[in-house]
Parts: structure tokens; C-alpha cells; sequence
């Protein structure tokens, strides 16, 4: 039965199996949730973690070719995909895969900081993704830590993406790149796929706020421009190292690196780079949108206020009639009057005119 073609744990029925399966945390007892013999002309083929440690075993040119496998050809490649929340996986590329120091230091720093950088015959990449279930929530950004050689490429995760969900899809349907540089191309195109979605998203949500706004029904929406904003802005410092690196990268190459890899580096890297200037733009629409917001808050909070001005102006001449008049004591005027209630009346319908006049005066002059 072949493997979901998604980057995160399956759900098969509730057997033995299953249950040792979940206690690998989506992967097998290495951590290993996917790997491909890969290569020009071939057909995508799917390895677990002793037929990748026999491949790598044979590649080595001192070892001694493993009659379990035939040996390599030297236009293949493999890549291994692991779950880094399981234990064991780092054990294994330790001791199978011969990554270099770099690699292993990232790793263990759990450096979430974007980079490509060449560490001797070696590329060294740490890339920023969404989540698989990414719901537009600034949390919902994962890192995947990347090695490149010309016969291996192996990338490592602690949460599902998208992207890696993407490029195994493409994979398993026999859409594989014919080489490592190419592959990690690939995953870089199909990051900036998932940004492009991501930038749908966060433009659909805007607009929906701008009618909002437009209609003056903004409700709770105003918070949730925050929410995006915050997003645009965890995406644009993770991701927009990355093109800068990668220009930096190819001034200078492995020299195993073809001419078309280099090109299709180059090629994803302009991509990623219009995704990263359209991120801008929403953050600017998002600024403007905010700042109109406050605005229409700022005036109505001062229409509220001045209501209440008015409220409080047009109730004075009584209160303090009324208060002067309430006194219990001797020489109240037109205490004796029969028609003392009626005058009392008139002046205070007097004073609350003139009142009223002088605190809708200054609004009728602006």
C-alpha cells in the first residue's frame, strides 16, 4: 500500500502496526518520513532507511559494493526526508549519511534564521515554510534545515509543510527534477508557490475589510488587520534573506554545479523575489487601511464626545437654578409669587438658548 503523499503523520486503522507507527511520530523507527532514488531517465523509487543506508554505503568510494543493491549509478540521487522531533533521526543521518559539521550545528542550534550558505562541496540551506494547517496565524511558520550534495539531498523538519507536502506530491506522480541542485530549485519554486497563496489570502481578507470599512460595518475586523499584519511582517524578516543568499551562493558555486542548475536557482530566486515585493505592498495597504480606521474611530469617538458636550452645556442653566432655588433658606425670589414657577421657567428656557446657540456656534463656523 503506498505512503500518503502528505507531510505529516497518516491515519491507519487501529492495529499493532498503527500503534508502533504513531509512537515514530509520522515517520519510521529512523524518523525517516519519505525518500526517493531519484535521477535523469528514471523512474521516481521509493527507499526506506536501510535500502538509503546500502545506497550511501555503495556510493562511498572506498567502500565495497553491497550485493543487496547493484551499484549506483552516478547520475542518481537520494532524498531523505526526516521528522527531527523523532529521536533517532539524527542519530541515523549521523551515522549513514556523512553530512557535514555545519549541518548538525544547525540543527542543534534549531537556528530558524534563512540562509544558504557552501560549507566545502556541501550546500547548507535553512528555509522558512507555512504549515500544513497554516491558518493565517503569524505561529504558523515552521523551519526546514536542508543539506545538498550532487548524490544526496536531505531535508529535516519538526512540523508539517507545505511545501515539502508539495514537492513529494510532484515526486511520487514522476515530475522529479534530474538532480539535486534541481530539486532544491524545485522546493524553492514551491515555496513561493504556497506565498503566492498565502498573498491570496491575505488580499481576499483586506478586501473583505476594505468593504467593511466602505459599508461602515468594521466590527471585529479591525483586529484581525492586525493579526494579518503581524503575519506579513514574521514572513517578510524570515523570508527575505533568502534571495540575497542564494545571489551570493551563486557567485560563487560548487564546482559540481552545472550551468542549469545554476539557472534554475537563479530562475526561483527571481520568483521568490516578486512574491517578497507584493508581501511589501500588503503591508503598505494594510498601514493605510489602518491609519483610515483610526481615523473614522477618532472621529466618531470625538462626535460622541461632543454630544455629550452639548448634553451637559444645555443642562447647566437648570442645575444651577434649580440648585440656587432648592436651598432650604429665607429670601428665596418669588417664593410668595403665584406666577414665580412660570418665571423661573422662561429664564431658564432663556439661558438654555443662549447656551445651546454658544456651543453650536463653533460647529456651524467650520
Amino acid at each position: 500500500m503506498p505512503v500518503p503523499a502528505v507531510d505529516r503523520p497518516p491515519h491507519p486503522p487501529a492495529t499493532l502496526a498503527s500503534v508502533n507507527a504513531s509512537l515514530n511520530y509520522g515517520g519510521d523507527a529512523a524518523g525517516l518520513i519519505c525518500g526517493y532514488l531519484l535521477g535523469a531517465g528514471t523512474t521516481p523509487r521509493e527507499v526506506d532507511t536501510v535500502q538509503a543506508a546500502q545506497w550511501l554505503a555503495n556510493m562511498r568510494p572506498q567502500a565495497t559494493p553491497d550485493t543487496h543493491l547493484p551499484q549506483p549509478p552516478q547520475d542518481t540521487f537520494l532524498w531523505l526526508h526526516f521528522n527531527l522531533s523523532h529521536a533517532q533521526a539524527v542519530r541515523w543521518m549521523e551515522r549513514h549519511a556523512d553530512l557535514p559539521e555545519a549541518f548538525f550545528d544547525a540543527l542543534k542550534d534549531r537556528s530558524v534564521s534563512t540562509r544558504i550558505e557552501r560549507d566545502d562541496d556541501t550546500l547548507i540551506a535553512v528555509l522558512n515554510d507555512a504549515h500544513f494547517d497554516f491558518a493565517f496565524e503569524p505561529s504558523d511558520i515552521a523551519t526546514l534545515w536542508t543539506s545538498v550534495a550532487p548524490h544526496l539531498m536531505v531535508t529535516g523538519r519538526t512540523s508539517p509543510l507545505r511545501s515539502v507536502d508539495a514537492l513529494r506530491t510532484a515526486v511520487r506522480s514522476g515530475n522529479a527534477p534530474c538532480s539535486s541542485v534541481a530539486l532544491l530549485a524545485e522546493l524553492m519554486r514551491t515555496q513561493a508557490s504556497g506565498l503566492v497563496d498565502i498573498v491570496r489570502g491575505v488580499t481576499q481578507r483586506i478586501d473583505d475589510v476594505e468593504d467593511a470599512l466602505l459599508a461602515g460595518r468594521l466590527d471585529q475586523k479591525r483586529a484581525r488587520l492586525g493579526v494579518l499584519r503581524r503575519l506579513l511582517v514574521r514572513l517578510q524578516r524570515l523570508l527575505a534573506p533568502e534571495p540575497a543568499a542564494l545571489f551570493r551562493l551563486l557567485q560563487h558555486p560548487p564546482v559540481w554545479m552545472g550551468a542549469d542548475d545554476a539557472q534554475e536557482l537563479r530562475d526561483s530566486t527571481e520568483e521568490f523575489s516578486v512574491v517578497l515585493r507584493d508581501m511589501q505592498g500588503l503591508q503598505e495597504r494594510i498601514k493605510l487601511l489602518q491609519e483610515e480606521i483610526a481615523a473614522s474611530v477618532q472621529e466618531a469617538n470625538s462626535r460622541s464626545l461632543f454630544v455629550l458636550t452639548v448634553v451637559t452645556v444645555l443642562a447647566l442653566p437648570i442645575n444651577i437654578l434649580a440648585g440656587l432655588f432648592g436651598m432650604n433658606v429665607g429670601g428665596v425670589p418669588l417664593a410668595d409669587n403665584g406666577h414665580g414657577f412660570w418665571i423661573i421657567v422662561a429664564v431658564v428656557a432663556a439661558f438654555t438658548a443662549v447656551a445651546g446657540w454658544l456651543a453650536l456656534r463653533g460647529t456651524r463656523d467650520q
